[in-house]
């Protein structure tokens, strides 16, 4: 699978992206299970088809661009292939010498946001480092781990132990970057409405504004048609967080109000294949204090 990718890294953008429009209409065709999330959960959001059909298309070119974004040469930058929307709000948490939290959903390219602002700030400000949940299968954790990381971008698991470093990052004045909408391990969220329907979330994003004075921020990257690039768009959080025996709760909620509005501005570019609304995922506690997947079969 290196292999693959790496020989996939070299060609051109558009190409990738015109291979990953056909796959993705190729799964929607040929995987009912896939087919009907997708058309569900598109419904729930009031999403009509004409709006939601493009995002087909979009899923493929999510998979595609990848071996382009994790596996060209470091000295080879994103550039002028990425321009930015709000980014004058990176400027003024840094200017109060506070670290950003960037929530951004699986929407557009969630890989671009982060590369980006790796390129453009973290010589100035630090890397910033993005939570992930490491791969069942063992090609694919090898895969991620030898090729995800860049210059200026570091990783954390979603342990403890991950948790810990987003911290001192964020103390440092530094960024992190979350996936809001990802179901996270049992135990790890609170179910709170999204799109009108129960949905694990995380409280992760809420906890760590909270406990470091971060600033929040809206973040997510729009694929630019025909191989152009891409867009960055950054808006503010604008509902404050609650505090009190019910905080959780509604700061999950309001954390998936936010992820709504974002992807309400383009849901053509939104991952609605993803199975949002699933039960986590049950977790137990290892000796170390890190949480292991109980349900984990490699």
């Amino acid at each position: 699978m290196l292999t693959l990718f790496r020989w996939l890294s070299h060609w051109p953008l558009w190409l990738l992206h015109a291979l990953g429009g056909a796959l993705g209409w190729l799964g929607y065709v040929l995987s009912p299970t896939y087919r009907r999330r997708f058309d569900a959960n598109a419904q729930q959001a009031s999403v009509n088809k004409a709006l939601s059909r493009p995002a087909v298309a979009e899923a493929g070119r999510l998979l595609t661009e990848l071996p382009y974004l994790w596996m060209r040469p470091h000295s080879t930058p994103l550039g002028a292939r990425v321009s930015w929307d709000g980014d004058a709000l990176i400027t003024a948490a840094h200017a109060q010498g506070r670290g950003i939290v960037f929530l951004t959903p699986h929407m557009g390219s969630f890989e671009v946001t982060a590369q980006g602002y790796a390129e453009r700030f973290s010589n100035d400000h630090g890397p910033i480092t993005v939570l992930y949940r490491p791969a069942r299968k063992a090609w694919l954790r090898e895969l991620v781990d030898t090729s995800r990381g860049r210059p200026g971008l570091a990783t954390a698991p979603a342990t403890l132990a991950g948790v810990r470093q987003m911290i001192r990052a964020l103390r440092r004045g530094e960024a992190v970057g979350l996936l809001p909408d990802q179901v996270p391990p049992d135990d790890m969220g609170v179910w709170a409405p999204f799109f009108g329907r129960p949905a694990y979330t995380m409280t992760l994003a809420a906890r760590l504004a909270q406990q470091t004075g971060a600033v929040l921020l809206l973040a997510w990257g729009e694929r630019l048609p025909r191989g152009r690039g891409w867009i960055v768009h950054l808006a503010p959080f604008n509902e404050a967080l609650a505090e009190g025996a019910c905080a959780q709760a509604e700061s999950a909620a309001a954390v998936n109000r936010a992820m709504e509005a974002v992807i309400r501005r383009r849901p053509q570019q939104y991952l609605w294949g993803y199975d949002r609304y699933k039960t986590p995922r049950r977790v137990i506690a290892t000796e170390s204090g890190e949480r292991a997947d109980v349900n984990k079969k490699d």
